[in-house]
């Protein structure tokens, strides 16, 4: 027999939850799930939009009594600038001979004609830099922004069109 969740209980068990964290949290869902009683675990994912994964890790720490630590900080990848000290300098070096500060001089921004994908190309045939340990472009696009470099498009040169000027009739 399994006990019924109302409204006011399935937000109270929700608020509870999401005020806490990490091992605290996994305690706490594993012991709501184990008084919802038999199927208590597909209950909480339906109702309460737990994810199940996490219920089976909590029951599994509450039964052993073991608590699995959780290492966030080891999580993700090292930026680019730690695994390639030289970098940013070197992207300064190249782009610093191609841009220009704004002709009207209303902002500091520097403008590059330079893309992203010319930089890195660059870097390769000047810096020596392998293609596999140099990052995407898109990467190397965001350094740019973060360096101060603004990629400006150069305008193209359109064509005056033609067209016959308006003749002027003389009233005699």
């Amino acid at each position: 027999m399994s006990i019924q969740l109302t409204d006011s209980l399935k937000k109270l068990l929700k608020e509870t939850a999401s005020q806490l964290k990490g091992a605290a949290k996994r305690k706490f869902i594993a012991q709501t799930v184990l008084e919802l009683g038999y199927g208590g675990q597909w209950l909480a994912e339906q109702e309460l939009g737990w994810n199940r994964c996490t219920i089976r890790k909590a029951t599994k720490e509450l039964k052993s009594g073991i608590t699995c630590l959780d290492n966030y900080s080891a999580k993700g990848r090292n930026k680019t600038e730690e695994n390639l000290p030289h970098l940013l300098e070197d992207i300064k070096n190249l782009v610093d001979s191609q841009s220009q500060t704004d002709p009207s001089f209303k902002s500091q921004r520097l403008y590059t004609r330079l893309g992203a994908a010319e930089v890195r190309k660059q870097l390769i045939k000047k810096f020596n830099y392998c293609d596999e340990e140099l990052p995407t472009e898109e990467t190397i696009r965001v350094k740019l922004n973060y360096l101060g470099y603004n990629l400006k498009r150069v305008a193209k040169i359109l064509p005056q069109k033609k067209y016959q000027k308006p003749k002027q009739y003389s009233s005699n």
